[in-house]
C-alpha cells in the first residue's frame, strides 16, 4: 500500500482524485499554514517520512514549496514528488500555464478553510495593530498583485468560496476572477507511471538536494 502526504490546501481535490482512481492508500495531511515558515514545513514533512515504514512508496501531493523539501531524508520507501513549485501549479497541470498569472493571488476552498489563510491573518493584524498599520502592511503585501483568483476545480460548491474571495478582493482593492482548473496531475501522481519529466523519484534513505528540484513545464 502507498502512503500519500497531502497539503490541506488540496484536500477536496486529493480526496476526489483518490475516489476517481479507486486508489487504496493511507493519507497524512499537513496544514496549509506551515508554508508560512519554511523550517516548520520541512520539519513536519521529515517527521512524516521518518514514520513511513511499511509502505511500498510515498506519494507527495504537494509542491516543492519554495524548496522547503530540500534537505529532507527519505525513509525506507521511495518517495515520488510532482515536479511543481507549489500546490497551485498542481491544479494547472504544471508550471507553464500558471506563469500566465504572475499578478494573481490564488485561493481554493481548502486554503480558505485554513487557520492561517490571508483573511484570518488580516483579521488578526487588525486586532493587534489597528486599521492604519494593517492597511500599510497589506498594501505592501499585495503590491505586486492585481487580482484574487479563485481556482474552480469542480471538487467543491464554489458559491461560498466565491463570496469570500470577492470580499477579500474588495478589501484589498483587487479584481476577482474564477479560473477553471483540474485534478489530472493529481490523478497521474496516484496512478503512475511516474515519468522523469513530470515526477521526481527519490530512493530510500536519500537526502534531497536543491539541485534535484527542477520543475516540469
Amino acid at each position: 500500500m502507498d502512503l500519500v502526504i497531502g497539503c490541506r490546501t488540496l484536500e477536496n481535490e486529493l480526496n476526489t482524485a483518490i475516489k476517481a482512481c479507486g486508489k487504496s492508500c493511507d493519507i497524512r495531511w499537513i496544514d496549509a499554514g506551515l508554508h508560512n515558515v519554511r523550517e516548520r514545513l520541512n520539519g513536519a514533512l521529515q517527521a512524516l517520512l521518518d514514520d513511513s515504514g511499511g509502505y511500498e512508496r510515498v506519494l507527495m501531493a504537494t509542491g516543492f514549496c519554495g524548496n522547503a523539501v530540500a534537505g529532507l531524508r527519505t525513509g525506507p520507501a521511495p518517495v515520488i514528488f510532482p515536479r511543481v513549485d507549489d500546490c497551485t501549479s498542481f491544479l494547472f497541470g504544471g508550471c507553464k500555464r500558471r506563469q500566465n498569472f504572475r499578478d494573481a493571488y490564488f485561493l481554493t476552498e481548502g486554503w480558505l478553510k485554513g487557520e492561517k489563510n490571508i483573511w484570518a491573518e488580516y483579521q488578526y493584524s487588525l486586532q493587534k495593530y489597528g486599521e492604519r498599520r494593517t492597511s500599510r502592511i497589506f498594501q505592501a503585501m499585495f503590491a505586486h498583485y492585481r487580482r484574487i483568483v479563485l481556482l474552480d476545480t469542480g471538487c467543491y460548491p464554489i458559491g461560498p468560496s466565491l463570496a469570500q474571495a470577492r470580499r477579500i478582493a474588495e478589501t484589498f482593492s483587487l479584481e476577482c476572477e474564477v479560473i477553471p482548473v483540474d485534478i489530472s496531475y493529481l490523478e497521474r501522481l496516484l496512478k503512475g507511471p511516474w515519468r522523469e519529466e513530470a515526477f521526481l523519484t527519490v530512493r530510500p534513505d536519500t537526502v534531497i538536494t536543491a539541485k534535484d528540484l527542477t520543475v516540469a513545464g
